[in-house]
Parts: C-alpha cells; structure tokens; sequence
C-alpha cells in the first residue's frame, strides 16, 4: 500500500523521536471478565503537556476548519422550511460541496428543488397532532409470526444495541396472547410491543408501500398512544427503552431531528435516574444495575451517532459517566460493547475539537485533527486483533466485525476530510497551482491519501456484506457509510485528476450498493443517490469546463426499477470516465494493479502507522495550509 510505503519513509525519518502523543495514550482494552467502570477515552494530551517546540505551542496562525468557521450555514426546502446545516453533519456536507460546485461552474445559487431533506422522503400518515383522530389499531400478527419478528430483530439489532430486556419482555408477551391482550393496550409494554413490531417488519418486509415505510402503522399508533414524560419517568427502564426505538425508527426514516429530539429526552430520564453512574449493586440488585447498563450505552451510542450526524454539540462530558460494562454471557459481546463506546467517544473528540465553533480550540485545525489521529491510532491494533474481518470470497464475514470497521474508517474519514474541501476550492480557484500547492507538504498529502483509502475500505466492507447478503436496508447506518466515502471518492479526482485509475470502478460498487438498497425500498437511499450522481457531474463539469463526460453503465444501473423516481437527473449513465492522457506520477493515490482485488484488512495502518502520519505535522504544514486558505479565501 503506498501509504504504508510513505509512512515507513517517514519513520525511518524520524527514528528515535520519540512520539509526544506516544507514551500516554491508552487504548484501554476491557477485560469482559471484570465489571469495571468503562474505561472512558481519555483526551490525548495536547502539544502544551510535551516538550514540543515552542513555535508549535505560539503558532498565531489563522488556519480554521472551513467547515466550522464563518457564519452558520441554512438552507431552505421547496416548502419553505428552513434548515441548519451542521459543521459536521454528513448531509451538510454533501451540501456544502454540491453548492461550491454548483456555484463555480454555473455562477448561481444551488437550487434545492429536486434535494432530500430531514422528514420528506416518508409519509408517515400522521401529522403528530393530538387533535387529529387516530388511527384505528393495526392488526396483532399470530403468535408465530410475532416470534418471526422479533427473532428478526434481535438479530439485526440486538448486537449494536439493546432494545428491549428479553426475559421481561417474552414474559408479557406470554401475557398478551395468554387472552389478557385487551386489558394490556392501555400499558407501556404495548407501545414497546408495537415500536418491536414496526421494527420487525421493516426487517423482513422492507418495501415501502407508496411513500409510506414498512411498519408504519404500527410505530405510529405507538406514537399516538405515547404518555406524558411523567408517565415514562414512572417506570425509567421500560420508558427508555421505548425512546430509543422511537429514536432509532426516525433515524431509518430519515427524521433525523425527531430522531435526536427522542434520543435525547432518553438521555434526561435516564441520568435522572442515574444510569450514568456506577450504580451500587448490593443496594438496587443486578437485575436493575445490569439492564440500566445495558439501557445507558444504547442511549449514549445513539446519541453520540445521531448528534454528529445532524452536526450539533455533544450533549454529556464523558467525565461525568461512570456506568460500569453489563456482563454478557458471550465475553465476546462485552468487548464489542466496549469497542463501539470507544468510537463513538471517538466520534465526540472530533466533533469537540475539529468542529468546534470557529474551528479552534486555543490552536489550529491541523493540530486539532493530529490530536484525533493520536486517538484514532489507539484503537487501530485493537480492532484488527479483537474484531478480525475477512473479506476471503470463501469465509463469511461478521456483521458485528464489520460494522465496528466502518465506524472506525468513518472517524477517519471525519477527521481528515475538511482538508480535501479545503484543496477542492483552491482546485476550483486556481487550478494551475492546485497540484503544484499539493507537492508542496507531503504531510497533508499523507492525510487526504488516508481520508481516500478510508473511503475506498469501506466500499470494499459494505461489497462484501452485499455478496453475502448482509447488507443494511433498514436500519441506517450502512447508507451512512456508502454515503459518506462515496462523496470522498468524488471528491479526491476533481482535486487531483491523477487520482485513482480505477476510480470509475470504485463508484461503480458504491452505487451498486446504493441501488441494492433502493431494489429493497429505501427511499433514502434513492434520493441519496441521486444527489451524488447530480454532485458527480457538477464536479466534472467544473473539473473539465464541458459537459460532463459518460461512463458505459452496466446493466444493474439500467433496470427500469432501479431509478424510476422523477426528481432524479435525466441522465441515467454514470460520469466519471477519466482522460486516459493523464499521467498518474505523483498521483495521491496509486491506480489498483488487479481491480478485482479488494482491500486487505491485514496490512490495514497499524496505531504506530497512523502515529507516524500524525506526528509528522509541524508547525510548517499548519502554517503552509493556513496560507492557502487565506490566499484562496476558503471561509
């Protein structure tokens, strides 16, 4: 790999310098068998706690995160609403670049009449309104059916997140079909049951009817029936439970601030009752400690997840959680717990410090983004040791495995990705001196090559859950992460035309992905879709000042079935067919010499590698990339 190749150049380098990041990062592994506080990811510690030169310490430079710094960015729907666009929110930035883009090449304002935003693509039959009469109440399934259901969700969801205590849960349901189901509609526990069951056909029945999403009737007759507060403080557990459920269904339908409103009131009720601490045993029982640690991590998971997705400041200091791990009777499932609160504390420490308001806290951007390197790199061997993932077409891949592989690519790809904005501007304002202004640090070079293998390992996870039919269609988070490195991969070509041979290719799994998702009725998926497709033609037409060039399409792409929807663009081909004259030295990153061939996760960057990129940016670099961005106005 030939950033592993530029790393070993620069250890060599700088052998026997000693890391100022090094010494005092912990990765903290958790041992399942104790039942220890979590161990919460302690802050890396600064330049100003080692002796770094000073000129790092008193850098007076300007430099900010562009996507953090300057005036808050809205933008307004077809209806009317206006909306937020968070500095680190995925759609946001999705948005950012297509309106750069669109603004360069045709000197106008990016109209917004064909784009996805928060609560339109699902029609939920309800307008939320107490007064409206209700719905009528949907029909129970069979008892075997119900099982269906609910094994469906437990197996998709139960190992990310706990949303319902099962022995407490098949214990009332026991109940309801015993002939006591009609006393029970008035209870929390149906609300809880109906939520489950919406889940459960979004699983096994994901066509949307119309605009309307699969289990539909259920969660909203759920949502009707929903108490006061008060009345699901009475019972915390029980209340939070149906929170996060209520959370997670808006995160699939794309109400993505329903989601986090919910998610959030979750949270309250639960440090009211002090989930968040380590609750004592001997005086509450094990029962109420370990369910309640169970109800907290989801809480805290979801809300870390769901507030940088919308782009919005953390809710809770970690210094305040002292929530011990649940035990498990599979170790294994203590140690996934444990690896997924790491990323999302890991999520947090780049929200906090990367895309803080003016991009700065106390130091520049660079510095912040060597900070949450040093913290990604912690977890680097760890992951690849614990959660071994094989992408061998003979071996079958975890699902559990895999998912902590695109969170862990994803704080990559967060971390690093304002500087490939930063350089796509300076491509569009002086594109003679783009490459010339890239050659200049081979340290920031390094970075935008990490934020783009990133996003090209995660292609490769999500086209191997799709061989084996584990590809996410419901639940999010897989759409997140094709979304994601998708926009990465059209974005390093525009700024550098040497980049990546096969990078047709690499857009050709991706969308493959996307359209998988969207033969499985998800609606997200398609309008999402289309807003890279349109983002990928604005980008080549700015690129090569002409109409975009075609790519030839496969035949996946051509199905009538596949984007039929009328507010996507007229042109069904894929762009991006790369002018062979273009000469690849020099290139960020190197053309793939079999495009067969996926990427393999046993030469994924070991922590010392990424330490090595992160330690290597000075004072130079920071100070090189700040001129840039004044030069060129990138604010």
């Amino acid at each position: 790999m030939e950033l592993q190749q530029k790393i070993a150049r620069i250890e060599q380098k700088e052998k026997g310098q000693a890391s100022p990041f090094s010494s005092n990062f912990d990765t903290q592994t958790i041992d399942p068998k104790d039942r220890e506080r979590v161990p919460t990811m302690e802050r890396t510690s600064t330049p100003d706690d080692h002796n770094e030169p000073r000129e790092l310490e008193d850098l007076d430079s300007e430099l900010a995160n562009p996507l953090s710094s300057g005036p808050p960015a809205f933008m307004s729907a077809a209806n009317g609403r206006t909306f937020y666009l968070g500095t680190s929110s995925n759609w946001s930035f999705t948005r950012r670049v297509l309106s750069l883009a669109h603004q360069h090449l045709y000197q106008e304002v990016l109209p917004t009449e064909s784009l996805i935003f928060d609560e339109t693509t699902y029609e939920l039959g309800w307008d939320g309104l107490r007064t409206t009469p209700s719905l009528d109440f949907p029909v129970v399934p069979t008892r075997d059916h119900t099982m269906y259901l609910i094994n469906a969700v437990k197996f998709r969801c139960g190992q990310l997140y706990h949303l319902f205590e099962e022995e407490v849960f098949m214990s009332s349901l026991q109940q309801f079909y015993s002939g006591d189901g009609q006393s029970m509609t008035n209870s929390l526990w149906y609300i809880h049951f109906l939520l489950i069951l919406a889940f459960g056909k979004g699983f096994v029945q994901p066509k949307a009817q119309g605009r309307k999403p699969p289990g539909v009737s259920y969660f909203v007759k759920a949502l009707q029936l929903l108490p006061d507060p008060t009345a699901l403080y009475r019972d915390p557990m029980l209340g939070t439970e149906i929170l996060c459920c209520i959370a997670l269904y808006y995160q699939c339908v794309d109400f993505r601030t329903s989601a986090h409103n919910y998610i959030g009131q979750a949270m309250r009720i639960a440090m009211a009752q002090g989930m968040h601490t380590s609750m004592p045993v001997e005086a509450l029982g094990d029962d109420m400690v370990q369910r309640s640690g169970k109800i907290w991590w989801t809480i805290y998971i979801l809300d870390r997840e769901m507030t940088s997705l919308m782009g919005l400041p953390q809710s809770i200091n970690d210094r305040y959680v002292q929530t011990q791990l649940p035990t498990f009777a599979d170790p294994s499932e203590t140690m996934s717990l444990g690896m997924h609160i790491k990323l999302s504390q890991i999520i947090a420490e780049v929200n906090s410090t990367i895309y803080v308001i003016n991009g700065r806290i106390n130091r520049t951007f660079l510095l912040s983004t060597k900070t949450a390197l040093a913290n990604i790199a912690g977890l680097a061997d760890e992951l690849r040791e614990s959660f071994p993932l094989y992408l061998d077409p003979g071996s079958g891949v975890s699902r559990i495995s895999a998912y902590l592989h695109l969170q862990y690519h994803q704080c990559i790809i967060l971390a690093t990705r304002p500087l490939l904005f930063c350089f796509l501007k300076i491509r569009f304002e002086s594109p003679e001196s783009c490459l010339e202004s890239l050659n200049a640090s081979q340290n920031v070079r390094n970075l935008m090559q990490m934020c783009l293998e990133s996003a090209q390992n995660i292609i490769s996870i999500l086209s191997n859950l799709q061989n084996q039919g584990l590809l996410e269609t419901f639940l999010p988070f897989d759409l997140e992460s094709v979304f994601v490195s998708t926009i990465i991969l059209l974005m390093g070509p525009a700024i550098d035309p040497r980049v990546l041979e096969s990078h047709p290719n690499w857009l050709e799994k991706a969308y493959a992905i996307f359209d998988e998702m969207i033969r499985d009725g998800n609606q997200v998926a398609r309008f999402r879709r289309s807003e890279l497709q349109q983002l990928h033609e604005t980008l080549l037409g700015c690129v090569y000042g002409d109409q975009p060039r075609q790519l030839a399409v496969p035949d996946l792409f051509q199905q009538a079935d596949v984007l039929p929807n009328p507010a996507s663009p007229s042109v069904t081909p894929i762009p991006g067919a790369m002018p062979q004259s273009i000469r690849y030295d020099d290139a960020l990153l190197r053309p793939d010499t079999d495009l067969d061939v996926e990427c393999d996760f046993s030469t994924m960057l070991t922590s010392a590698e990424i330490m090595a990129v992160a330690d290597s940016i000075e004072s130079y670099d920071t100070e090189w990339v700040s001129n840039a961005m004044v030069e060129h106005s990138i604010w």
